[in-house]
């Protein structure tokens, strides 16, 4: 990884699968959202959340004419509405512009916020989730959820909380089911998986 660590950065490139509609304001200043799908080298496809200010959209239809490429930060908050998942995840856009091939590159800094659960997926594969604490601007964190694999997993799973890791992978979406009182509901999940992960 560069010697210069990147706190929060996603660079993304994809296709716009619907158009931006209104998803709130905040000091006079309206944002929208819109999703995104990028596909992996496997050619499985990830769906991801895109936040934007009305003023970064572009005005000539930049958005239906093809792919799209987006700059930006991860972002998280609580859903407290009761309805889907509590902790939400997305990309706030700072840039969009004409795009090519499909990208998904996340650089993060931040500092593990609970104890990191190191477990094997029914595949046999060793995993290790963490929370990262990323910090923004005005004493605000971004809580995000990372996974690590293998080696790297064992690596990072007695991580105190604390620790500064260092993370560089691609935000993925999954699709699960949730059961509650007996009745199945399907829901989404977001979380950075790491490519290369280490304490700083």
């Amino acid at each position: 990884m560069d010697e210069v660590y990147v706190t929060n950065r996603a660079e993304l490139c994809g296709t716009v699968t619907a158009l931006p509609r209104y998803s709130h304001e905040s000091r006079g200043i309206r944002f929208f959202t819109f999703p995104l799908r990028t596909c992996r080298l496997s050619g499985t496809a990830d769906t991801l959340n895109i936040v934007v200010r009305e003023s970064v959209l572009p005005r000539d239809g930049l958005l239906e004419a093809g792919p799209v490429r987006v700059t930006g930060e991860l972002r998280s908050f609580n859903n407290k509405s009761g309805v889907g998942n509590r902790l939400v995840l997305t990309v706030f856009a700072r840039d969009l512009a004409p795009g090519g091939e499909d990208e998904n590159h996340i650089s993060l800094t931040g500092a593990v916020c609970k104890e990191p659960v190191l477990r094997v997926t029914p595949m046999g594969r060793e995993i290790c989730d963490i929370i990262l604490a990323v910090t923004r601007r005005y004493r605000r964190s971004d809580y995000i959820p990372v996974i690590a694999w293998g080696q790297q997993a064992r690596d990072v799973a007695g991580s105190p909380v604390g620790t500064q890791l260092a993370v560089r992978g691609r935000l993925q979406s999954r699709a699960y089911t949730k059961v509650i009182d007996g009745e199945s509901f399907q829901r989404q999940a977001f979380e950075v998986s790491a490519a290369d992960i280490f304490p700083l």
